[in-house]
């Protein structure tokens, strides 16, 4: 007959590390400047089997220096030593993990760790977020690097207008440039922006550090028409007129000429960045369904005693959008209507011939034939919490994308109260040895 009060335990250590009755181990704590120190009286039964605190049966106390902002959570931490409970905030939760992976107090550092992700989305100023990057950079943890990374591509657009924007390294931002998640508008808003930085950022960079990130720009996906003004409208345009002219014919090819005229080249890879589409969320390219539009309603004629359904009755959300076949200008006659749907009921997905095993789903279905074999698409949808921020990027298989697993969403960063609004993205592409066709 097992009797457990554990739960009571917790309560009880913290008393006792509140009133330090006892405690026979001093903690000295300086901050890395030496500027602001305190004092922490412990109990070293407690701190016993945590090594780096070095308690041994002679010692009577140990100096520690731990960074500024850290300082302030460091009785938070010993107190959790106590009672094995903390509450974490977005000010505490990187200090809290840096202080468990100091001091080896695993299960802390691993939760820690999950909880970045939490409270990216908190911070629209995205200082929270370069903070933690650096973070991991500086402890080598590639997963905590590339959750970061991946929220900032997916939230670029809001990056760039934030007070975080200059405050971005060159590597990180050429990380970002060289990805193919970047979420933004076009091409063409990935060049004014790599513009700005570079003039925000002013002398402190290199005119060759300027044209390698100049040259992650894809330019053959700007359209025709921005190329043909860009020799006058671009700030950098004259600083580097030889990467700027190469680029831009390289781009005019790719909009002008036959397709099978640039195959022909020998200059021409299909594996190139340049020739592969980011997520582009501009007109024509994408649609965005909000789960509160309304549906079709049933439609009813009662008379001469009867009943008699007009119309069918649907839970399915819908939007249609035109796109061309592909961003070149040769592609752009040859058009595509795509129909957007949200499939909230099981008889909704019967209706449209499918059988889905988890609701909602989404649905993004092309209405006519594609024409041009060399091109296949690998569309996507993205969740946007609360029309503020990217949540989620997942693909299309077989034109749906399910929603919900076992009932519950399941987004890379948290969206309070699962308030989404979808946007379907058309995304053509040139295949390559690694791409499988996905409408």
């Amino acid at each position: 007959h097992p009797l457990d009060h554990s739960r009571d335990l917790s309560e009880v250590m913290g008393r006792i590390f509140d009133s330090g009755d006892a405690c026979d181990f001093l903690i000295v704590v300086r901050s890395s400047d030496e500027d602001v120190s305190q004092t922490v009286c412990a109990h070293k039964m407690i701190l016993s089997p945590f090594q780096p605190f070095n308690v041994s049966e002679g010692s009577e106390s140990i100096t520690i220096s731990i960074s500024r902002p850290c300082l302030q959570h460091f009785t938070t931490f010993v107190r959790y030593l106590y009672t094995r409970k903390v509450n974490t905030s977005s000010s505490s939760v990187q200090c809290l993990h840096w202080m468990a992976s100091r001091f080896g107090a695993k299960q802390l550092m691993e939760d820690t760790g999950r909880l970045f992700v939490e409270v990216m989305p908190q911070d629209p100023s995205f200082q929270t977020q370069l903070s933690l990057y650096d973070y991991a950079t500086e402890m080598g943890d590639l997963l905590m690097q590339e959750n970061c990374v991946r929220y900032l591509a997916w939230n670029y657009q809001n990056l760039t207008t934030s007070p975080a924007w200059t405050r971005l390294s060159v590597q990180l931002l050429q990380t970002l440039l060289q990805r193919a998640d970047l979420v933004v508008p076009d091409e063409y808003f990935v060049l004014q922006s790599v513009e700005t930085w570079i003039r925000e950022t002013g002398k402190s960079t290199s005119l060759e550090t300027q044209a390698q990130l100049l040259s992650h720009v894809r330019f053959p996906m700007i359209s025709a028409e921005r190329l043909f003004h860009l020799e006058t409208v671009s700030p950098l345009y004259s600083a580097h007129q030889g990467l700027y002219k190469e680029k831009m014919l390289k781009a005019l090819q790719f909009n002008l000429l036959l397709f099978n005229q640039i195959q022909a080249s020998p200059a021409f890879h299909k594996e190139d960045p340049d020739y592969q589409t980011r997520i582009y969320t501009a007109k024509p390219w994408s649609v965005v369904i909000h789960p509160s539009d309304k549906v079709q309603e049933q439609v009813v004629f009662r008379g001469n005693g009867r009943v008699s359904t007009l119309g069918y009755y649907s839970h399915t959300i819908a939007a249609s959008m035109v796109t061309p076949v592909h961003n070149s200008l040769i592609f752009q006659k040859d058009k595509l209507r795509w129909e957007a749907s949200l499939l909230r009921r099981h008889q909704d997905c019967s209706h449209a011939g499918l059988s889905c095993p988890s609701l909602p789903m989404a649905r993004l279905k092309t209405q006519s034939a594609v024409s041009t074999p060399q091109v296949v698409f690998q569309n996507r949808l993205l969740l946007m919490c609360r029309g503020s921020y990217v949540c989620q990027v997942q693909d299309f298989k077989n034109a749906v994308s399910p929603l919900t697993m076992d009932g519950v969403y399941k987004v890379a960063y948290p969206c309070p109260g699962d308030q989404y609004t979808f946007q379907y993205v058309v995304r053509p592409q040139f295949p390559t040895q690694n791409t499988t066709t996905r409408i």
